[in-house]
C-alpha cells in the first residue's frame, strides 16, 4: 500500500476521484463495458510519457564540457547530448530569470502577459507580483489528465498564495518561492524559507543534493503512473557555496570564484546524474522525456557575477546578446529522438512545453494560442522547415529579433543594469560571428529594415510591464 506523501495531501487527487467515479457509474450502467473501459485507461496511461524538465540557474554557456569547458568535466548532463539531442542554437525567452521561467512554464512569450521583469520581493512591496492567474501552466495541463506533478527547486514566480506551486498545476512542491536561496542551512533573514508543499521544512544537507534527492524520491513514488517533473536547481546562482570537499578537489583553480563555481557546477553534474540514473533504475528511461535547459547566459559582468563563462559568447545575464540569451538545450527520449543528434535551426525555451504536450497528446489549458513549437518531429527529421522563422526578445529597452542566422539587436553597451543601451540597431550573422564583433547594418540596410518591421509586428501584439524593473528583489526603474 502507498501512503501519502508530505507534500501531497489526499492520497488520492479529485481529478483521480472523478476518474473513479466515472468508471463506477459505466460499471453500473453498462456492465459488459467495464473492462473495456479500464482497457482503455490503463493504455491510455501506458502511451503518456514522463516529462522531466531539469533547469539550471545562471549556468555559463561555456562551461559544461559539452561546450568547451577544460577546467571541469561534465559527463552526467554530457550524457543527455550523447544519448539524445544538442540544440545548438537553444535560446531563453529573456536574459533574467523569472521572466524565462513564465515563458517557460506557459510556452508563450511572456511579454504577452506583462511579465518582463523579475517580480520584486514581498517585503519589497512586490505585492501582486507573479506569473499571473490568468495564464495556464503546461504542467497544468498535464495534471487534468492524471499525472502527477511536482516542482522541486526555485519558483521565482511570485510568493503570494494565488500564485503559489499548488495552485499552477502542481500536486507537490518542495523548494523556495524567492529567487535566490543558500545551499547551507542558514537563518539569514534575506532568503525565504525552505518549504514542503506550504509547510516550513529544515534544509537537511547541501541543497543541490537534497533537491536531486528529492527528485528520485518523486520518481520512485510515482514509476507506475504518468509524471511531470520540473527540477529547478538554484545552482549555479548566487550566493557562491561548496561544500569543502567539492573546492577541495579543484584546488589547481587560482580563482577563488571560479573554484567555487566549478565545484557547485560539479555537484550540479552529479545531481543531474542522480535523476537519469533513477530513471534507468526503474526501468523508465525509453517512457521518458528529459530537457536539460539553463534560464539564461551566465552574469560575468554584472547581476553578482557568480565565476561564470559564456566563452566566444559576447555579454551577460542581463543582455540581448548572446552571452545573455543563449543557454545550453538538450533533449532525450531514447528511441523516439536519435542519440547524438545535432539540431542547429534555432529554438527556444517556449518549445518545451509545446514539445511536452505534443508528446503526451494533451491540449493546451484554455484557449489561448502557444508561441512554442513541437519540436519532435524536427528532432527526427520528419519536418523539413525550421521550427521558428523568427524567435523576438524585449527586456526593457533592450531587444533583439533572430531570422536564420541573422540577428538585428539593439542591446546592452555598458555597465549599467537596465541603461546603456544602444540607440540604433546592431546586425550581426551568426554563422559567421557568433561573438557579434562586426556589425553589418551599414551593408545590408534592407535586412536591417526587414528584421526591425517584424519586431515591430510582434512587439505591437505585447503588453507593457505589469511591474517596474528589479535588481537582487528591489524596484528600480527601467
Amino acid at each position: 500500500m502507498q501512503f501519502p506523501h508530505p507534500a501531497m495531501g489526499h492520497s488520492i487527487r479529485p481529478h483521480l476521484l472523478h476518474k473513479l467515479a466515472t468508471l463506477i457509474i459505466v460499471a453500473i450502467s453498462h456492465p459488459c463495458c467495464i473492462c473495456h473501459v479500464f482497457a482503455d485507461n490503463l493504455a491510455d496511461s501506458a502511451r503518456r510519457p514522463n516529462i522531466v524538465l531539469i533547469l539550471a540557474d545562471d549556468l555559463g554557456y561555456g562551461d559544461l564540457s559539452l561546450l568547451g569547458n577544460r577546467q571541469l568535466a561534465t559527463p552526467r548532463i554530457d550524457r543527455l547530448a550523447a544519448e539524445g539531442a544538442h540544440c545548438t542554437n537553444g535560446y531563453a525567452s529573456c536574459p533574467y530569470c523569472s521572466p524565462t521561467r513564465a515563458g517557460l512554464l506557459t510556452s508563450r512569450y511572456q511579454q504577452r502577459f506583462g511579465h518582463e521583469f523579475n517580480p520584486a520581493l514581498l517585503k519589497h512591496n512586490g505585492a501582486g507580483q507573479g506569473l499571473p492567474v490568468g495564464e495556464a501552466t503546461f504542467f497544468g495541463a498535464l495534471q487534468a489528465v492524471g499525472y502527477a506533478t511536482s516542482l522541486i527547486g526555485k519558483w521565482h514566480e511570485g510568493e503570494e498564495a494565488p500564485f503559489h506551486p499548488l495552485a499552477r498545476g502542481f500536486g507537490e512542491f518542495y523548494g523556495f518561492l524567492t529567487g535566490a536561496h543558500t545551499f547551507l542551512k542558514t537563518d539569514d533573514p534575506n532568503f525565504g524559507p525552505i518549504l514542503r508543499g506550504r509547510q516550513r521544512v529544515e534544509l537537511d544537507g547541501y541543497l543541490t543534493d537534497v533537491l536531486a534527492r528529492e527528485a528520485c524520491d518523486f520518481v520512485e513514488r510515482h514509476r507506475a503512473e504518468p509524471f511531470a517533473l520540473y527540477l529547478a536547481f538554484n545552482a549555479v546562482h548566487t550566493p557562491m557555496e561548496a561544500p569543502s570537499e567539492a573546492e577541495a578537489a579543484l584546488a589547481n583553480i587560482t580563482d577563488p570564484t571560479r573554484r567555487t563555481y566549478l565545484a557547485m557546477l560539479a555537484k550540479l553534474d552529479v545531481a543531474v546524474g542522480a535523476v537519469l540514473d533513477k530513471l534507468k533504475a526503474t526501468g523508465l528511461d525509453e517512457r521518458t522525456l528529459v530537457f536539460f535547459i539553463s534560464d539564461n547566459g551566465g552574469p560575468t559582468t554584472k547581476f553578482s557575477p557568480n565565476g561564470s563563462t559564456n566563452a566566444l559568447l559576447r555579454g551577460s545575464k542581463g543582455d540581448t546578446w548572446e552571452g545573455g540569451i543563449r543557454v545550453p538545450f538538450l533533449v532525450r527520449w531514447p528511441g523516439r529522438v536519435p542519440a547524438g543528434a545535432r539540431f542547429d535551426a534555432p529554438v527556444i525555451v517556449l518549445d518545451i512545453g509545446a514539445t511536452a504536450l505534443a508528446a503526451a497528446n494533451v491540449k493546451p489549458a484554455g484557449d489561448k494560442p502557444l508561441d512554442g513549437v513541437d519540436l519532435l518531429p524536427h528532432l527526427t527529421g520528419a519536418a523539413k522547415q525550421p521550427p521558428h522563422e523568427h524567435l523576438y526578445w524585449r527586456f526593457g529597452k533592450q531587444m533583439a529579433v533572430r531570422s536564420g542566422n541573422w540577428k538585428l539587436v539593439r542591446p546592452s553597451l555598458g555597465p549599467g543594469e537596465y541603461q546603456d543601451v544602444s540607440q540604433e540597431p546592431l546586425l550581426f550573422n551568426l554563422f559567421d560571428d557568433l561573438g557579434e564583433q562586426t556589425n553589418l547594418a551599414a551593408k545590408h540596410p534592407d535586412r536591417v529594415a526587414q528584421l526591425q518591421a517584424a519586431w515591430d509586428q510582434w512587439n505591437a501584439q505585447m503588453l507593457p510591464p505589469r511591474w517596474p524593473a528589479t535588481v537582487k528583489g528591489k524596484r528600480i526603474e527601467p
